[in-house]
C-alpha cells in the first residue's frame, strides 16, 4: 500500500478531507507496464457534491466504475470529476508507454479520449467489473485486476518488447531528472535523433516528448504553489522557462488557471476549511 496523495491531485489538502485514495503496487508480471493500482472511496451523503481536479498525466488508466468501466487515454489537460453521495472506483494507472502492449496500436490514437473495455480486451467488462467492485477487501479487488492483466499479457502474448521498455525508461527519466526541460535535453540524454524520439513517444506513450516534459514540470509547479511558492518568475526559470509569460500560458493551458489564480484559489479553500 502506498500512502499520501500522488502529484497531480489539485488542491491536495482539501481533497484528503473529501475522499480516500489508496494505491497498491502491481504484481511481478504486471509491474512491467503498471505504475500502480488505485482505489478512491468517498462518502458525501451529508455533504454537498465535490468537484476534484486531476492534472493531465502522460499515461492511460483503466477505470472500473459501476456501469461505465472504460480505458482512458492520456488526458489533454486538467480533468474534473464530480463526487456525490457515496461510492468507490478501482483503477489501474499504467506507466507512460505501458499501455501499448494491450492496445496494440499507437497510443496517440486514444489521446484525450476513452475507449470501451471490450475494444481493447475482446471481452465484456461486466463480469470483471461486478467481481472487482463487489470485494470488501481492497487487496482482493486489486488481485482480481492484476490477475486479469497478467493473463492477458501472458496468454494472449502481448509482448513488452524493447521499444516498450525504452519508452517507459525515457518517460521515467524525464519525470525524475529536473535538468531535462527541453526536447533537446531528452534527445541528448537518450542518444536518439529528435525525430526518432518523437515517433517513439507518439506510438508508445501517446504524448510528445515536449508534452511529457511540460506535464511533469507543471505538476511540480502546481505542487510548489500549493506549498506557498509565489514568485512565478523564479519558479518558471527553475523549471526551464526563460519567459515568464510562456510559463503562465502553459500553466493555464494545463490547469485552466494562471499561477496567481491557482494560488488564490488554494488560499481561499484553505481559509474556508479552517473556519
Amino acid at each position: 500500500m502506498m500512502q499520501g496523495l500522488p502529484r497531480g491531485i489539485v488542491h491536495p489538502a482539501r481533497a484528503e478531507r473529501m475522499f480516500r485514495l489508496t494505491r497498491y503496487p502491481p504484481g511481478a508480471v504486471t509491474e512491467a507496464i503498471v505504475q500502480h493500482y488505485w482505489i478512491v472511496v468517498w462518502d458525501l451523503r451529508d455533504r454537498p457534491p465535490f468537484k476534484q481536479g486531476v492534472l493531465a498525466h502522460p499515461t492511460g488508466n483503466l477505470v472500473f466504475e459501476r456501469g461505465c468501466t472504460r480505458i482512458y487515454g492520456p488526458a489533454v489537460a486538467l480533468t474534473e470529476r464530480l463526487l456525490q453521495d457515496s461510492g468507490r472506483v478501482v483503477g489501474v494507472k499504467f506507466k507512460p508507454g505501458g499501455f501499448y502492449p494491450l492496445l496494440r496500436a499507437p497510443v496517440s490514437t486514444i489521446y484525450g479520449r476513452s475507449v470501451a473495455f471490450e475494444q481493447v480486451f475482446g471481452t465484456a467488462a461486466e463480469p470483471l467489473e461486478t467481481a472487482v467492485l463487489a470485494q470488501e477487501d481492497e487487496r482482493e479487488a486489486v488481485r482480481l485486476v492484476d490477475e486479469f492483466l497478467r493473463r492477458h499479457l501472458t496468454e494472449r502474448q502481448a509482448p513488452v518488447d524493447r521499444n516498450v521498455r525504452l519508452a517507459i525508461a525515457l518517460a521515467a527519466l524525464i519525470r525524475d531528472d529536473r535538468s531535462i526541460v527541453k526536447v533537446e535535453d531528452a534527445v541528448r540524454r537518450s542518444g536518439l535523433h529528435k525525430r526518432t524520439l518523437q515517433r517513439l513517444f507518439d506510438r508508445y506513450v501517446g504524448v510528445s516528448p515536449k508534452g511529457v516534459i511540460q506535464r511533469y514540470r507543471l505538476h511540480e509547479a502546481a505542487e510548489r504553489i500549493s506549498r506557498g511558492a509565489a514568485d512565478w518568475t523564479d519558479l518558471g526559470l527553475e523549471l526551464g522557462y526563460y519567459d515568464v509569460s510562456h510559463f503562465i500560458r502553459d500553466f493555464k493551458a494545463i490547469l485552466g488557471k494562471t499561477p496567481q489564480e491557482f494560488a488564490l484559489e488554494e488560499r481561499t479553500r484553505d481559509h474556508a476549511a479552517a473556519e
